[in-house]
């Protein structure tokens, strides 16, 4: 059996190969997938796709997207360690994977992965997207999110946090869409949106939020669900971060009936810029 050492060094190996990317066509805006693939993404009406990732390659592109390790419970009293093994977050089928496991590891009960494009993919408005199937079961947290790259108004309130989506297990069939800053008193705003049938962990849906200098609007599977005003402290850049918690103070822990491990699936994340 390999150590957890021997694993890291295999996965950055694995890292220093070039990974596969997608090439836009200028035509028509389209983007093609992988060398072989016959996938096109269709453009979408008033916006320009500026920044994508299909998870076509045999490995998380690390041009892209960069691990955060640690077990610090991300301020909400969680009970992961994100790690960087490949164990926790891989490439499958042309789909990112970040799995939860059930295991004792520097004094967790439990590893994860976090990833973000910090430094790699910022912005300031877009159009937001990802294709993604949810885990389920109480505890289980898994986020598409964003979070200020400079902090230029402060720590956390208060230059913002951007919930694209986040669903808590127990709640199978909702996911929520938020924005949280502070002046300096934390505050939020934010809507949420039920499956008449059917749960997110059962197929894949697609999450959208489209965020300009007015406020921020939120879809699921094209349908508006949320929208609300605000500028300041949204008026800076952010980035883009995926993760897998288990517990923590809003979920709460997981119970004799949550299984393990638990996956959330990736299938694309896609940025746009407004055309207008």
């Amino acid at each position: 059996m390999k150590t957890r050492a021997s694993i890291a060094l295999v996965l950055v190996g694995i890292l220093a190969f070039p990974v596969v990317s997608c090439k836009k066509n200028s035509a028509d805006n389209t983007i093609t997938g992988p060398p072989g693939s016959t996938d096109t993404i269709p453009p979408v009406p008033g916006w320009t796709l500026v920044w994508n990732d299909e998870f076509g390659g045999t490995g998380i592109d690390a041009t892209k997207w960069e691990w955060e390790v640690n077990g610090d419970g991300g301020g909400n009293n969680e009970l992961q360690y994100y790690t960087g093994f490949p164990e926790n977050s891989f490439i499958e089928d042309g789909k990112l994977v970040i799995k939860a496991i059930k295991e004792n590891y520097l004094g967790k009960r439990y590893t994860s992965a976090r990833i973000r494009t910090k430094n790699k993919g910022d912005w300031r408005y877009g159009r937001f997207e990802a294709r993604m199937k949810l885990p389920y079961g109480r505890g289980m947290w898994p986020a598409f999110w964003m979070l200020p790259t400079d902090w230029l108004y402060g720590g956390w309130p208060q230059s913002g946090e951007i919930d694209i989506m986040e669903m808590v297990g127990h709640e199978t069939n909702r996911v929520y869409g938020t924005i949280h800053w502070g002046d300096p008193n934390h505050r939020q705003s934010g809507g949420n949106h039920v499956l008449s049938t059917g749960t997110f962990a059962a197929d894949f849906h697609t999450f959208v939020v489209e965020w300009d200098s007015v406020g921020f609007r939120w879809y699921v599977d094209g349908s508006q669900y949320f929208s609300t005003s605000r500028g300041w402290p949204f008026d800076q850049r952010f980035h883009i971060l995926l993760n897998l918690a288990v517990g923590g103070n809003w979920p709460g822990n997981p119970d004799e009936f949550t299984y393990f491990p638990q996956t959330m699936y990736v299938d694309y994340v896609r940025v746009y810029r407004s055309s207008h």
